[in-house]
């Protein structure tokens, strides 16, 4: 997606989410079923997700790994993205004992009584082996991610056939994307039945019981960005805000649609247009999709947190230990597609049992004002693919500064 493209449709979405409002506050009865607009295109970007990663991943390895010029290119983005997994979950925990969430116990929870320490200690680590089975069993990204790799370091063996199956895999990765930009036509469509739905179903002051966790959540995510991302991008010589400038189309289109992967075309047309080498941005941004996904990991400890404050649950140093080598496991589940963090939030602590599961439907309200989880995700996606292009010595200056120069 070309950013001209990006810029000729941020005004239809503009337009489409002020009428969604207003159709909420006036027929909200009519509104709620608006939400089959935004439901479709979730559910048909969502679809296509596990093809385009499979084009783009195995193409990328492909690429990579025939013209040699990317050493250790894998462990540096394994690294990285492990980094950033940390960082978020343990900054979500800390995000929800500084700002203490909560005092008042709404529902009392104890734990099962009568069971030996050593007992429950050997359950939680069956619980953490069943967890890395179902992560490896059950995600179809994973596995469609896994399968992807094998068949790129099999198309780098070379030959006529491999060379043919290469040119057919490119020629797939050019229909991918002219079918997303058709689908992206819809995004108006889909952002004003998202927002007559909210505002229909839970009117304007529906969710002040949960307003300060959707605050801190904000907080939280603001504080990475600025603290982390920038960090980062002042290492690689850019400055965030104007990364942000460059970005703002995708990044208006992840606000208002709630689908992260509606951003991913117009991300890897800019990131390539910095002058980031596009074998390297096809591969750390489509992995990044499903392993480097900051605002999720801090939804997942932030919210951890805060049902376990609701339920009166005081979480011990050990057992927060305890979270986070969960959460990392659990967190491989997570994708882009929207919802997949509350299911990620709810396999999370069937896992642990330390806060109630019903607890969950407490934020069922808000879920779909975390608008601020999937912009993290996008602009962290973003700033790896400078950084790790950094890393390999990948970037053209001059092209990245003539990008940035060009910025009104």
């Amino acid at each position: 997606m070309s950013p001209s493209h990006a810029k000729n449709g941020t005004l239809p979405i503009l337009i489409a989410i002020v009428c969604g409002m207003t159709l909420g506050l006036v027929y909200p009865e009519v509104a709620i079923d608006m939400k089959l607009f935004s439901d479709t295109f979730i559910k048909t970007l969502g679809l296509l997700m596990p093809f385009l990663l499979f084009v783009l991943v195995s193409t990328g390895i492909a690429g990579l790994n025939r013209e040699h010029k990317h050493p250790n290119v894998t462990y540096r983005i394994v690294l990285y993205f492990q980094l950033m997994s940390v960082a978020a979950l343990v900054f979500g925990i800390a995000a929800g004992l500084l700002f203490n969430l909560d005092n008042t116990a709404v529902f009392a929870y104890a734990p099962t009584p009568n069971v030996p320490e050593k007992l429950l200690h050997e359950l939680s680590w069956l619980s953490i082996s069943s967890s890395i089975y179902r992560v490896l069993t059950q995600s179809l990204l994973l596995q469609v991610m896994l399968l992807a790799v094998v068949c790129g370091l099999l198309l780098t063996r070379g030959g006529a056939f491999s060379d043919r199956c290469l040119g057919w895999l490119e020629s797939g990765v050019q229909m991918m994307f002219l079918l997303l930009r058709i689908i992206l036509k819809f995004a108006p469509l889909a952002a004003f039945g998202a927002m007559a739905f909210v505002v229909g179903k839970y009117g304007l002051s529906s969710v002040m019981p949960l307003l300060k966790f959707i605050v801190v959540i904000y907080l939280a995510c603001g504080l990475f960005v600025i603290l982390v991302f920038a960090t980062i991008t002042r290492m690689v010589g850019v400055k965030l805000s104007r990364l942000i400038i460059y970005l703002k189309e995708e990044l208006l289109l992840v606000t208002f649609t709630g689908s992260s992967m509606a951003a991913l075309p117009g991300l890897i047309g800019k990131l390539e247009a910095l002058g980031c080498d596009s074998q390297l941005v096809r591969l750390i941004l489509t992995t990044g999709y499903t392993f480097n996904l900051s605002g999720t990991n801090l939804y997942l400890t932030t919210a951890l947190m805060f049902l376990a404050q609701l339920a009166g649950v005081d979480i011990t140093a050990p057992q927060l230990l305890e979270v986070l080598l969960i959460c990392l496991f659990t967190s491989l589940g997570a994708t882009s597609v929207a919802g997949s963090a509350l299911f990620t939030l709810i396999a999370t602590l069937s896992i642990l049992q330390l806060v109630p599961l019903e607890g969950v439907g407490l934020l069922l309200g808000v879920e779909r004002l975390m608008k601020c989880r999937s912009l993290t995700n996008v602009l962290g996606n973003g700033v790896a693919c400078l950084a790790i292009c950094r890393w390999q010595n990948s970037i053209d200056r001059e092209a990245l500064n003539r990008e940035f120069a060009d910025l009104k």
